[in-house]
């Protein structure tokens, strides 16, 4: 009897677990799409999303999921495939400086323009592979004496030190960027010789082998230091410590959870969560991998992971059980049993994430126009898409939302851009442009303002056309497959006798009373669109109202000023390096963007407490805004008059000083909305929206063809043209341009004069903030 009754006490305390866990039962937004772009914002999501927030906080979102930023070989990759982890769009290596998501400043300002709107922020990570060793045309990737089938596993970076001087293997031997990695710390090495498996598997570029032994030299790289036991373990932990402290991301999605031990994992969230100083994100650090398997798969690996090293609750799942069920209810046109959906949601829930589509079950084929033309379905995992103009899916959210854990809204499901030819050219902050659907922000609505997740899960009818689902005693949620026909049952309720309930979902006028017994009948319509709502409704107690206005909350960012971080490159962002011996020069840490008025908190922590320093903020012309010369640890406060770029620099006091790292922390508030200046759109009548680099035409061509360039403020600019094996041929351009459109003429010839042969060329356009290339043929 008492085991009996232990095991009952045990239920009901994991059944709580589930709606009470601070991390659980929060909408989460995947804020991009698979190959996410904007033709105003290039190569610039991290201003888009900042321009599309404060919708976001009105409609009541509580997390934005944002892609992984570090740099990939080329911003055409989503991030996806990683190459420097501590390059999140600074340095000049791979011919680019951004990212995709945009450069370094835009990232870490697009997190505090997030937590001004009370928004927090779930960084994409990969920790599974990195790719493209090499330089910008792959010299000095390759060793011979590598295992396996890829021998491209020598990953050399740029730094602060040691910036791109040439593309040649000397110069990429010689890059002395941190995190380097040679071929044993890849599957197979002598230590961990398997490449078979899902642990060991090359599936998407060398795969990282985080077991101890997996450490070695390159066999001909001449920056070669000796690696010691655990180094691609200790680095990645290093790094997502390092990245928490530099962007204050506050969760964090794990891609391809299960190509790598689950004591790895356990080993990276815990150490985030719990060593990493001011930036631990503690308990309540939002964690979940994407795990494509079967229910128990799902839940063995949460178990894993959490169970690894002693246990502590740190991980969940996307669960991809649960959404194989909606995608089969929804594509069973209505002969799918409701009844069984519950049972396919997975056991292991106190972080689970139930979703109705993600970037890797979405993969549409696009017209020119960006619309739903057909489907990848070779590369769409779990069963496939939901289209999301199919009409049940609004039947597969509306259970998303009414099951336990935090439902995960995709881009493309709540913004309609797959049929009115405005993916490309929409501007985010315009309703009109980027319309919302509106049973998605009714059942976020009805989700936060009736408090589903502080309600437990409790299924009240399963039926072939039916499902009802309570959070106890905060709402009823109803789901109807059917496509013609209205469904109802009488259900009881942990609502008490009396109380009047309503439906928020505008599907059922009128309101419902819960009777003596403590029971309502639930009408749900039908998926046929003769009502407001397709399939689906929600029912709460009556008289709630509002919106959403969230407190804003300051962000904190820390920046290491060291030799082997940032770059010096003049084409990168010039940001990092130690403060140099005997000199009094000028090292930029970075920059932020402070809401006006806001009062901004920096300090500094030298290496050496003795030596003196001198820390300075200026605006984006560069002039000195203020100035505070300390020795030690020190704390200083500045408060903005505008909304703008401040650069944050540090320079020794005295020319006798020897140099030092150190590190500095800005603590300071974002705005809600970024003023006229801010955004890549700028909203200035006849100011052109972004720098771009145009198709040159003709192409192919003979004799000459004709460059057009477009900036959005007078810069310096670098235009030049290479051959196919990264040569320079010709510069074009070097010097001041005004903001504009600007058009050069190439006739194929080198500097000297010479004609040039036929074949592939790149023209590259640098400025102090946009980097950018495209091809030319040259057909004689």
């Amino acid at each position: 009897m008492h085991r009996i009754k232990f095991l009952l006490l045990a239920l009901l305390l994991f059944s709580a677990s589930l709606f009470a866990n601070p991390w659980n039962g929060r909408i989460v937004l995947q804020g991009f799409w698979w190959n996410y772009w904007n033709n105003n914002y290039p190569n610039n999501w991290a201003t888009y999303l900042a321009d599309l927030t404060p919708r976001l906080r009105e409609i009541g979102i509580d997390y934005v999921w944002i892609p992984p930023t570090v740099k990939n070989s080329s911003p055409s990759s989503n991030g996806y495939t990683p190459f420097d982890n501590y390059d999140l769009g600074d340095k000049y290596q791979k011919n680019n400086v951004n990212t995709r998501y945009g450069n370094k400043d835009q990232l870490l300002r697009s997190v505090a323009v997030l937590h001004a709107n009370g928004i927090r922020v779930i960084q994409d990570v990969v920790w599974n592979h990195v790719s493209d060793a090499g330089s910008a045309n792959g010299a000095g990737g390759y060793d011979p004496e590598a295992w396996g089938d890829d021998q491209w596993k020598n990953f050399r970076y740029v730094c602060y030190a040691t910036p791109v001087t040439d593309e040649s293997e000397a110069d990429y031997f010689a890059r002395r960027g941190r995190f380097f990695k040679n071929w044993q710390n890849f599957h197979p090495n002598p230590d961990h010789n398997q490449n078979n498996d899902d642990w060991t598997g090359e599936f998407w570029g060398p795969d990282i082998c985080y077991y101890q032994g997996a450490y070695g030299q390159s066999s001909n790289c001449t920056y070669n230091p000796v690696q010691e036991s655990d180094y691609m373990r200790n680095g990645m932990r290093a790094w997502n410590i390092w990245m928490k402290k530099q962007t204050d991301i506050d969760g964090i999605r794990i891609d391809a959870a299960k190509h790598f031990p689950y004591w790895a994992t356990k080993d990276f969230i815990w150490n985030m969560q719990h060593s990493a100083g001011w930036a631990s994100g503690g308990d309540t650090l939002w964690a979940a991998g994407e795990y494509v398997g079967s229910k128990s798969e799902m839940d063995d690996w949460v178990n894993n992971v959490n169970n690894s090293d002693g246990y502590s609750d740190v991980v969940g799942t996307f669960d991809f059980s649960l959404r194989q069920a909606l995608h089969d209810m929804v594509y069973s046109f209505g002969s799918y049993d409701m009844g069984s959906i519950p049972s396919a949601q997975q056991d292991q829930r106190s972080r689970t994430v139930p979703f109705v589509n993600t970037h890797d079950t979405f993969r549409p084929i696009l017209d020119d126009n960006g619309n739903y033309s057909g489907w990848d379905t070779d590369n769409e995992l779990a069963g496939g898409h939901i289209d999301p103009y199919e009409p049940r899916v609004q039947v597969a959210y509306a259970i998303a939302f009414a099951v336990d854990g935090s439902p995960s809204v995709f881009f493309e499901d709540l913004f309609d851009i797959g049929a009115n030819g405005n993916r490309w050219n929409h501007h985010p902050d315009n309703p009109n442009e980027l319309p919302m659907r509106d049973y998605l922000v009714n059942l976020i609505w009805c989700y936060q303002k009736l408090n589903f997740k502080d309600g437990e899960n409790k299924v009240r009818w399963q039926g072939q056309d039916l499902l009802i689902i309570e959070r106890s005693a905060h709402a009823i949620i109803g789901a109807n497959d059917n496509w013609d026909t209205w469904q109802s049952a009488t259900i009881s309720t942990d609502f008490t006798p009396g109380t009047v309930l309503k439906d928020y979902s505008g599907a059922n006028s009128g309101t419902i009373t819960v009777d003596n017994n403590g029971q309502v009948t639930i009408w749900v319509p039908p998926c046929d669109g003769s009502n407001e709502r397709r399939g689906y409704c929600v029912w709460g107690p009556d008289g709630i109202e509002g919106g959403f206005d969230r407190a804003p909350r300051p962000t904190t960012q820390e920046w290491e000023m060291a030799d082997d971080l940032g770059d010096s490159h003049e084409y990168s962002l010039q940001e990092g390096g130690q403060l140099p011996p005997h000199s009094t020069a000028l090292r930029k840490a970075g920059k932020i963007w402070s809401e006006a008025g806001q009062q901004i908190t920096l300090e500094v922590y030298p290496e050496v407490d003795t030596l003196s320093y001198t820390l300075r903020l200026y605006d984006d012309n560069n002039q000195q805004l203020a100035s505070f010369t300390h020795t030690g640890n020190g704390t200083f406060y500045y408060t903005p008059a505008t909304q703008q770029w401040l650069s944050i620099k540090i320079r020794n006091t005295a020319s006798d000083s020897p140099g030092q790292k150190c590190w500095i922390k800005a603590t300071y508030y974002g705005p809600q909305v970024l003023n006229d200046g801010a955004s890549a759109i700028e909203q200035k009548v006849n100011v052109p929206v972004t720098h771009q680099l145009a198709q040159n035409y003709p192409n192919p061509f003979n004799a000459t063809t004709r460059i057009r360039f477009t900036l959005k403020k007078q810069q310096r600019v670098r235009l030049d043209i290479f051959d196919i094996h990264g040569k320079r041929v010709r510069t074009l351009m070097n010097g001041n341009a005004s903001p504009g459109e600007h058009a050069l003429n190439w006739n194929g010839r080198d500097d000297h004069g010479f004609t040039l042969p036929s074949g592939i060329y790149l023209y590259r356009l640098n400025t102090p903030t946009f980097h950018t290339e495209r091809k030319m043929i040259l057909l004689k």
